[in-house]
């Protein structure tokens, strides 16, 4: 089944520029959904960034599909499919989050909701990491209940962090960490929080860590992080979405911005919302 044409990700949902990430020097392909997009990376056969615009107001409960497919706009070999996922603990773990873009018409939803099951929206993820993420797995919906005075529209990009040195299992590199931005609008300004998730501990003798980083983060557990801080773990170009961060910056500046990281243990823990 191919992947229908679809407007994808609109950077102007906010009504504030919140356009895709792009990863300079590193070749990509942008694939849109509908009301969300992949910026899918051929050499790891995994996405770099996804970005999904959600309107709280008109979200629809779908029944799930369940057809995870591969997308023929690209060729098989440059996509992580079922036999990635056989027999193993690995799940497909949904980067765009399958109720994210479902709302709008019965239609539209439906067709949302059906691409966000194809394989270019999947990554690896420990089936522990996966199924129990405990604040990761509320994140989005804590965001969109706060998302400010923008009638509870919320911008969210989600990705893994593809490190050079990740673990490789079947011909594909497994990524340890993943990482979310949540964009919204507050007094009619763009604002911006960011986070991070560490699945090492969960991945067992399949990914030792580097040599030299600090101790995993501990299983299920969630940071808070600058934005800017995804940017250098990723390589990606975020746009106006670093700036925009609001996480409060300490007097001085610590040189290493990963030092700026805050544990989530609830939701209020986050800062600058």
């Amino acid at each position: 089944m191919s992947a229908p044409a679809a407007p994808g990700f609109d950077p102007d949902f906010l009504g504030v520029a919140t356009p895709m990430p792009t990863l300079p020097g590193t070749d990509t392909v942008l694939l849109p959904y509908t009301h969300f997009a992949t910026l899918h990376r051929p050499d790891r056969r995994l996405a770099a960034a996804t970005a999904v615009a959600i309107d709280g107001a008109t979200l629809r409960q779908l029944e799930r599909s369940d057809d995870w497919r591969l997308d023929d706009r690209l060729p098989a070999g440059q996509q992580a499919g079922a036999e990635l996922y056989a027999d193993n603990d690995l799940d497909r773990g949904h980067l765009v989050r399958r109720q994210d873009p479902v709302w709008g018409g019965a239609a539209e939803a439906a067709t949302a909701e059906s691409d966000t099951f194809h394989y270019t929206n999947a990554a690896p993820q420990a089936a522990a990491f996966n199924q129990d993420k405990q604040t990761w797995g509320g994140l989005e919906d804590y965001l969109l209940d706060n998302a400010g005075d923008h009638d509870r529209r919320l911008v969210v990009f989600t990705g893994p962090v593809l490190a050079d040195d990740d673990p490789e299992y079947r011909g594909v590199r497994i990524p340890r960490l993943f990482w979310k931005i949540g964009a919204f609008v507050v007094g009619g300004a763009l604002g911006t929080t960011a986070y991070l998730l560490d699945q090492t501990p969960q991945l067992g003798d399949l990914a030792e860590p580097p040599a030299g980083d600090p101790p995993p983060l501990g299983p299920y557990r969630t940071f808070q992080v600058p934005v800017a801080r995804i940017g250098e773990l990723t390589g990606l170009d975020l746009g106006p979405l670093t700036a925009a961060d609001r996480m409060p910056v300490p007097e001085p500046v610590p040189a290493a911005l990963s030092e700026r990281a805050v544990r989530l243990r609830s939701f209020a823990d986050i800062r600058g919302l």
